[in-house]
């Protein structure tokens, strides 16, 4: 009789090649994706080695980090050879390319699911961390390096260290403001930063239940902040709706085959887990970051916690650097911290599910005259259908300025969007590092809904003040 398994074992025993050893495993890889800054290396290997791409129709390359949002092309010379590289290699090698030209482009983490290309049950692998973004579909997604990119390419396997499984529980209806983004923010704040290093993540309960897709995926991509290298959630109903249609999901016979596959694809009741926490989502507020580590977070109504209050001197020190790097005080309300910009964009919230949210917020209202407010559409398409909704105008009428072309923009300091020394930001992003949006920049995470409500406050804000006022 085989023993109970997590939906994490179940994953991995489906793609193991070969054990390796009691640690290793040869994995293999259903979709591997890549993106203009961390594929060069891994091609110039398979050239010097004379290796050819294996399987190249198991691959995607995306332009995302380094190309203008405010107009459509590279940010600078450099970022133009990186580009013309990843064209130049996916040519070569017959791989799919959806370059700036394309009218697919946009983030890796937006693109991909909107083609239909995540699906349950797959093992994904990309040269960037936050490919835990799959874990919503139930699909074990995950972050490599440059040298794993090659032999991926090379013979479509990775050598893998299965983790332990750790599952995270919220129960209860989410509260009224409250969304994936405060969900995923109160997590890694409970865990903290690294606490999850060497699990797998399960994210279960009736909150989490109840997340749309777009949700489930803001979830799943912070859970990289935890430490975690993969997360999961069982897929449900909300999964099989988004990808029923979308362009390159299964059709015909072939959908209805891999729509039985799915039902089965979940942790057995019987699963045992190495750790397990349950968080009553009663308890969670809007959350916003008040320091340089994703978990150094409170609720939007709190103050600015005392270092004194660690429990230990590491963390007594780490909280006394982020308070001077952040130019903030113990005891300090958080709705009383005056902001300089406010971005909505990234692939944890630059969906239209994230720009309706926003928008509802803006109807009526107009960005603080203090504040730069910018929102960058995850994808092409995502841009495309939120102009014809009618949220381009939303957002113009408020005063934010409305990017015409998709990618990561000022998640980080990689392109012609960076915040000056200095310069406070809200933003929708998963990543508050020292610099991460400019060198000095100071940033605050939140969701989008809440990034709108501090650009028209001027300042960090509740957003259950901030009703729709049509």
């Amino acid at each position: 009789m085989t023993a109970p398994r997590t939906l994490y074992r179940k994953l991995v025993d489906a793609h193991t090649v070969q054990r390796l050893s009691d640690d290793e495993v040869l994995l293999g890889i259903d979709l591997h994706i890549m993106n203009e800054y961390t594929s060069p290396q891994a091609f110039s290997g398979l050239a010097d080695s004379q290796r050819p791409v294996w399987r190249p129709g198991a691959h995607l390359a995306v332009v995302s980090h380094v190309n203008a949002t405010r107009r459509n092309g590279p940010g600078d010379d450099d970022a133009a050879l990186l580009i013309r590289t990843l064209e130049d290699n996916c040519r070569t090698h017959g791989i799919a390319c959806y370059s700036l030209k394309d009218a697919r482009q946009g983030i890796e983490h937006v693109v991909v699911p909107e083609q239909g290309l995540a699906r349950p049950g797959m093992a994904i692998a990309c040269g960037d961390s936050h490919t835990t973004t799959y874990g919503a579909f139930g699909a074990l997604g995950f972050g490599i390096g440059t040298s794993e990119v090659e032999h991926v390419l090379a013979t479509q396997t990775l050598v893998y260290t299965p983790l332990k499984d750790f599952r995270i529980v919220i129960d209860g209806p989410l509260p009224l403001g409250v969304t994936a983004k405060d969900l995923a923010i109160r997590a890694v704040a409970e865990v903290r930063a690294g606490g999850a290093n060497g699990y797998a993540v399960e994210f279960a309960g009736a909150a989490i239940e109840a997340l749309d897709i777009a949700g489930r995926m803001t979830v799943c991509n912070m859970a990289v902040e935890l430490g975690a290298r993969a997360a999961l959630m069982a897929p449900n109903q909300a999964v099989t709706d988004f990808l029923k249609g979308k362009p390159q999901a299964p059709t015909g016979a072939e959908w209805d085959a891999a729509r039985a596959a799915w039902q089965g694809l979940a942790s057995d009741p019987d699963a045992i887990f190495d750790r397990e926490i349950v968080i009553d989502a009663a308890t969670i507020a809007p959350q916003v970051t008040w320091g340089t580590s994703p978990d150094q977070a409170v609720a939007v109504g709190g103050t600015v916690p005392d270092p004194a209050t660690e429990p230990t001197p590491a963390r007594r020190a780490a909280a006394e650097r982020s308070l001077a790097y952040m130019g903030l005080a113990a005891g300090q309300p958080v709705a009383e911290i005056a902001i300089d910009r406010a971005f909505i964009g990234s692939c944890t919230n630059s969906r239209i599910e994230d720009l309706r949210a926003a928008a509802a917020v803006l109807r009526g209202r107009h960005v603080s005259a203090n504040v730069a407010a910018v929102v960058v559409p995850g994808s092409n398409l995502v841009r495309k259908a939120a102009e014809a909704e009618g949220l381009d105008k939303v957002f113009r009428d408020a005063g934010f300025e409305w990017r015409p072309a998709a990618g990561c923009s000022m998640c980080l300091a990689m392109n012609d969007d960076v915040a000056k020394p200095g310069e406070r930001l809200a933003s929708s992003t998963n990543r508050n590092f020292e610099g991460r949006q400019g060198q000095g920049a100071r940033t605050h995470l939140m969701s989008p809904a809440m990034v709108a409500a501090a650009a028209v406050a001027g300042r960090l804000a509740d957003v259950r003040n901030f009703p729709p006022l049509s």
